[in-house]
């Protein structure tokens, strides 16, 4: 075990960890060159003083999109005299249209927003800024699908461009789920006038570019071999394309690589801070679901601990449940917390999400189980997924009643 001595000491292995952290900004983005110059094409007439076309970036975790996005904004900044002004907003803080607002007012007119207006009170400074020497505000809503009252921020967002004589505003959403859209009135859509972007996974070979990129900053020269990085690179790659994931496997290798008192990082290092790295991931990404996510969620893992009513016959360990059953159980523990079940077609639309986030298997069953059904399979420890929701939904160490 190392002592408060030896956490003090410089490092052998690690240079600079900060360069690991998904917080860093690189200056140089690998393998993205097409999806930046897209960005850049969508804010051009914003920065001349029109009003583009919306943009709605879309991919999954880690595959990038944030990081263009600022990377762009940085660009922008480096601009002189340009007719836009920048409000970037993470949703997960600022998660309603009063907040977003208000965080926009607070950007641009700090003074104002110190003062308690309403909702009505900022539309109406925001649309009479705008129109005095005819702004262009450009509005950066990163994970916008977390926004509670999302179809009122978008109608109000666009609603500015009506009222407006001169200037503008121009949106640019990014999300993991391409269908958050779908939650939007028809009132909101047809205002939207959106392009969209769909940011790929990363490819082994491009992912090994960016941990190689990173490994000559943030590593003591020599400590992290190559066959080490292409071991993270295949890995995160089968896993997904995550860019993320595949920093954190290399962080944690080398801190256990450091703990063991290591000279360099080991594939067996690798190995085991894949595992551990994933699991970790994962369990974060329960945490950003919406309610009735971890609610479906939640539902198959107590199934899942309850064996279900259908186990593979293969070898006996794994266990799949009918999607009727998760539903059934779903809507019984969403009553029992005062909260109106979602209908089934809302249901099949969870599920889905929830498999392109990779937390659960489905497949379409054989003959001669019980007719045609969907069959589910969680794809993580049921017990700790079960924990972890428990938390989010009732509060931290609470236990389900």
């Amino acid at each position: 075990m190392q002592t408060l001595n030896d956490m003090l000491a410089d490092s052998k292995i690690f240079a600079r960890r900060d360069i690991l952290s998904p917080h860093f900004a690189p200056k140089r983005l690998i393998a993205r060159a097409k999806e930046i110059n897209s960005i850049e094409k969508a804010l051009a007439p914003s920065l001349k003083g029109d009003r583009g076309r919306n943009l709605f970036i879309y991919g999954k975790t880690g595959t990038g999109k944030t990081s263009c996005t600022r990377y762009v904004l940085e660009e922008v900044k480096a601009i002189p005299n340009s007719k836009a002004k920048i409000s970037y907003i993470n949703c997960k803080v600022y998660n309603s249209r009063y907040r977003v607002l208000n965080k926009i007012i607070t950007d641009h007119l700090p003074t104002y927003a110190k003062r308690g207006y309403g909702t009505v009170d900022l539309y109406e400074k925001m649309t009479s800024w705008i129109e005095e020497d005819s702004k262009i505000l450009v509005v950066i809503l990163d994970e916008i699908d977390v926004v509670k009252d999302l179809d009122d921020l978008v109608y109000t967002l666009t609603r500015i461009n009506s009222d407006i004589r001169a200037g503008g505003v121009t949106i640019i959403g990014i999300s993991n789920k391409v269908s958050f859209k779908d939650v939007l009135d028809p009132r909101s859509l047809s205002t939207l006038y959106e392009t969209e972007l769909v940011f790929p996974p990363y490819y082994a070979t491009e992912l090994y570019e960016i941990l190689k990129d990173r490994v000559t900053a943030a590593f003591r020269p020599g400590t992290v071999p190559d066959d080490v990085l292409h071991y993270i690179a295949a890995t995160s790659a089968k896993d997904g394309g995550d860019a993320r994931l595949s920093l954190k496997i290399l962080s944690k290798a080398g801190e256990l690589a450091e703990e063991a008192n290591l000279q360099a990082v080991t594939i067996k290092d690798a190995e085991h801070a894949s595992k551990s790295a994933d699991n970790e991931i994962v369990y974060d990404l329960i945490g950003t679901l919406p309610e009735h996510h971890k609610l479906v969620l939640y539902s198959i893992a107590l199934l899942t601990k309850g064996g279900g009513s259908y186990k593979k016959l293969t070898d006996g360990t794994d266990t799949y449940l009918f999607s009727g059953e998760v539903y059934s159980r779903y809507k019984s523990i969403a009553e029992s917390m005062s909260k109106e079940p979602k209908s089934e077609r809302w249901y099949r639309k969870y599920i889905s999400e929830l498999e392109v986030q990779g937390l659960i298997m489905s497949f379409e069953s054989g003959k001669g189980i019980r007719g045609h059904t969907k069959l589910i399979k969680l794809m993580y420890s049921p017990t700790r997924t079960k924990e972890v929701l428990e938390g989010e939904l009732f509060g931290k160490g609470a236990a389900a009643q």
